[in-house]
């Protein structure tokens, strides 16, 4: 029971982070009226502060296996709480992208510290599916930035909407304080201090082992098309170039996070059951994305509505299927690096995101501005991306199978599971199941 509430502790803590990243998106028009910015300008408010959660993600990571998950939580939460009251009180354009960039920075604190509580508290045929219920959890902060924040943003203003998605995220802050540990007592080994040459070091040395590649190539391929759409580029496209009212493109939008739910409990149960095969199930995913856009882009005319929310469910399956690199990250890394590996793994879809949203960008301008024609063309952008990661998922997933022959590995196991006559050595050795290589590769089954 202690491990699912420390689980829910570290969730409401992303619920926040993720509230914190959309609620820009649901007050756009009041922050171009309070901040006096033109469209354009707004979205590199967008565009910068994913940017900076990407580029955040190998530093978070490094300080995440050194600190811990608590120490993250709480700091990322503080620096959120700074970026939401920064946004609740300025006018000023400068100090507002400022005020998101914090949020950036604490958003990207946030998920992979949750991720790094989930193999410490749950046996490892529990973790796959507590691994994707932790991403579907967290889209419920976007429902509240959709519903509740938007109310309050409506009914008292910019400054009450803001302070209070700060006063939410200082209410996470406490609770992580008082309720996260990062392991069971006696599971947690003290990292000792390293030098920067280390620290890099070792950096390329988990950057090295193919499972990690494997993650980012995950990573990259299923979750960029839904991040772009939802994040950017689906509401102009449906309206503008589909014909659609903004009201039913809102509605298709609305779909995705249902789909997110019902997919990731599947492919957690699937990817739990079934590890030899979480590969393929990538694989899948991301041929019926190329498959659903290759339709609806050879379309000469408009697409019938049915086919728009097809689009829309095929790609939001991508969400949860982008865990599945996290998935193979944590089964091909030792526990004490496992944040520097999940980083790593997080940067892929969201660095591609970034290039994708800005190209498409620049190729709508090029063509005229928003058009049915422009954006046909922009969307194609999409299939260089997923060449690559089916390329780069193929020949890492060969090279994860190869090492796992020979090399060793160790998994951090909860203290109710640890193996007897292992990490019993007092409060400063951490459990872990040692097991052959083969049995904790990025794609093999376990022998658990």
């Amino acid at each position: 029971m202690r491990s699912w509430v420390i689980w829910a502790t570290g969730v409401f803590a992303y619920v926040v982070a993720i509230l914190a990243r959309t609620t820009l998106g649901v007050s756009g028009l009041d922050a171009a009226e309070r901040f006096s910015a033109p469209p354009g300008v707004l979205s590199t408010f967008v565009v910068l502060q994913l940017s900076v959660y990407a580029l955040s993600q190998v530093p978070a990571g490094l300080l995440l296996d050194r600190f811990g998950s608590r120490a993250m939580l709480v700091t990322g939460g503080l620096i959120l709480v700074t970026g939401q009251m920064t946004m609740a009180l300025t006018e000023e354009l400068p100090v507002a992208i400022a005020a998101r960039v914090l949020v950036g920075i604490g958003d990207a604190f946030t998920f992979i510290s949750v991720l790094r509580l989930v193999p410490r508290w749950f046996t490892p045929r529990r973790v796959p599916l507590v691994t994707q219920l932790t991403g579907i959890c967290g889209q419920f902060g976007q429902v509240l930035s959709a519903v509740p924040f938007l109310m309050l943003l409506n009914a008292r203003g910019w400054t009450a909407a803001y302070m209070s998605a700060a006063a939410l995220g200082m209410l996470s802050v406490v609770l992580t304080v008082a309720v996260v540990r990062n392991a069971p007592a006696g599971t947690e080994t003290a990292v000792p201090r390293t030098s920067l040459r280390r620290t890099l070091g070792g950096v390329k040395t988990v950057w090295s082992r193919s499972g990690t590649k494997l993650g980012l190539f995950t990573h990259m391929g299923t979750q960029f098309s839904l991040t772009v759409f939802a994040l950017m580029w689906g509401i102009p496209y449906l309206t503008t170039a589909q014909g659609l009212s903004k009201e039913t493109a809102g509605g298709i939008l609305t779909v995705s996070v249902g789909v997110m739910i019902v997919a990731g409990i599947g492919i957690g149960v699937f990817t739990g059951r079934h590890p030899a095969r979480r590969s393929d199930l990538v694989l899948v995913i991301m041929g019926s994305n190329v498959v659903i856009w290759a339709i609806v882009l050879l379309l000469p005319t408009q697409a019938p509505m049915w086919l728009l929310v097809l689009l829309v469910v095929v790609i939001s399956v991508g969400g949860p299927g982008s865990v599945i690199g996290f998935d193979f990250a944590r089964t091909s890394n030792p526990g004490s690096v496992l944040g520097t590996a999940q980083g790593l793994v997080n940067m892929g879809g969201f660095l591609v995101s970034m290039v994708v949203m800005q190209t498409m960008g620049s190729i709508i301008g090029a063509m005229g501005g928003y058009s049915f024609g422009s954006f046909r063309v922009a969307w194609t952008v999409q299939f260089a991306v997923w060449f690559i990661a089916i390329v780069g998922v193929l020949v890492t997933r060969g090279g994860a199978r190869r090492e796992a022959r020979v090399r060793p590995i160790e998994v951090p196991v909860p203290a109710a599971v640890s193996v007897p006559g292992e990490g019993s050595g007092g409060g400063s050795s951490e459990a872990v199941h040692r097991h052959s290589a083969v049995s904790g590769s990025s794609d093999l089954p376990p022998t658990e």
